[in-house]
């Protein structure tokens, strides 16, 4: 699959005051749920906290100021580029190093492309906080189609497919040769199928196991046990991932004309899938980097969209067959932070899929790592890149 790219078109985050008003309107309209009393598991067992949840609706109607936001979201260079049917967007910030190196950055679901901003001045400028000039990169963050202020597609379409328009992004609109890939959740994958199928790719740094080669089973004792828990957290936390990648559409419908129940739906990941050892989900994320994220989903109305990957997933078979126990020899990084849905397989099992040349085991830090654990993630980059010569 090849895609014709247009010219980058400059891009700013500018929504109508009617667009906001119309999600205060239904913020403020919104009517609590009964939550049980008691009952094993704290106030997160049951889904998202009420609790919490109320806390965040009256910041988000009192203390929230989407302006402000609006201005974080545009402190760096942003994009549109028309890559085949689809307008991708994307942040390029260009780096202090002598010679260009592009550093392509994914996000998942359900996060956004906000997760990387946090980062993006530390990866494209290093000098600035106590590195090397000569360790910076161009910095290239888009929004997943369907995601965000990226278009969206016809149909559901597959991480195969995503990283096929990055790779033309890239390579065609933006004019690199080579180019590092990075990402956890759906990043992982996209960033994974980079590494497998797109020849400018030179590697791909992953927090997420999200490439598995096909044919290839857990062997030895350590990754059969690894695979009965992992099999029992999907069991116990796999609902969303069911529905999603099922019947996104009946999710829409009850979702997209509810703030709070997107806000919800969002935020229970993050209290999940992050590492809250430090006292709860205020101790990770601020209400208004939570509200930030939601809103992104919100004001380009993308919820329903940003879903159809995981029935992608099952339905768009694009491209060549995998072989099986075929694995990308390209080589991979592994920063492996030990909170996750479902934490990296045994080394061992990983080799099987991935050509590891490097591999951290994190002290701490979960699933949204740039913005959990930014500075960790950031010096993990920088040491894969030196370790592979990039």
């Amino acid at each position: 699959m090849t895609f014709a790219v247009s010219p980058p078109r400059p891009f700013s985050v500018a929504i109508p005051q009617a667009k906001l008003d119309a999600i205060a309107a239904r913020v403020a309209a919104f009517v609590p749920p009964d939550a049980p009393v008691g009952g094993p598991g704290g106030p997160w067992a049951y889904g998202a906290s009420l609790d919490y949840m109320t806390k965040l609706i009256a910041h988000w109607q009192t203390g929230f100021d989407w302006r402000k936001a609006e201005d974080g979201l545009n402190r760096f260079p942003q994009f549109t580029a028309t890559v085949g049917d689809l307008d991708i967007h994307f942040v390029h910030e260009k780096g202090s190093q002598p010679a260009p190196r592009a550093l392509l950055l994914t996000h998942g679901w359900p996060g956004s492309y906000f997760e990387f901003l946090h980062i993006v001045e530390r990866l494209a400028h290093p000098e600035r906080f106590g590195g090397k000039a000569e360790d910076g990169f161009d910095v290239i963050v888009p929004s997943l189609p369907g995601y965000g202020f990226s278009g969206k597609p016809g149909k559901p379409i597959s991480p195969r497919t995503v990283a096929t328009y990055f790779d033309a992004l890239v390579t065609k609109g933006l004019g690199y040769d080579r180019y590092l890939a990075q990402g956890g959740d759906w990043g992982s994958s996209v960033s994974g199928w980079l590494a497998y199928d797109a020849p400018a790719c030179a590697a791909a740094h992953l927090n997420m196991l999200g490439w598995r080669s096909p044919g290839v089973h857990p062997e030895t004792d350590e990754e059969k046990a690894y695979a009965v828990r992992a099999g029992g957290l999907m069991e116990a936390e796999g609902g969303y991932f069911r529905e999603q990648a099922t019947k996104p559409l009946t999710l829409s419908y009850a979702l997209m004309d509810s703030p709070v129940g997107i806000a919800a739906w969002i935020v229970e990941k993050f209290n999940g899938w992050s590492d809250l050892s430090a006292g709860g989900i205020e101790s990770v994320y601020s209400m208004d980097q939570l509200l930030t994220n939601v809103m992104i989903y919100l004001v380009s109305d993308t919820f329903g969209t940003s879903t159809w990957l995981y029935r992608g997933l099952f339905e768009d078979f694009s491209g060549t067959p995998v072989p099986p126990k075929a694995r990308i020899e390209k080589p991979v990084g592994i920063a492996a932070f030990p909170i996750d849905l479902i934490p990296f397989p045994p080394r061992s099992m990983v080799e099987r899929h991935l050509n590891v040349a490097q591999w951290t085991d994190m002290a701490e830090g979960g699933h949204f790592a740039a913005l959990e654990k930014p500075d960790l993630l950031v010096a993990d980059i920088v040491a894969f890149a030196r370790t592979i010569g990039y």
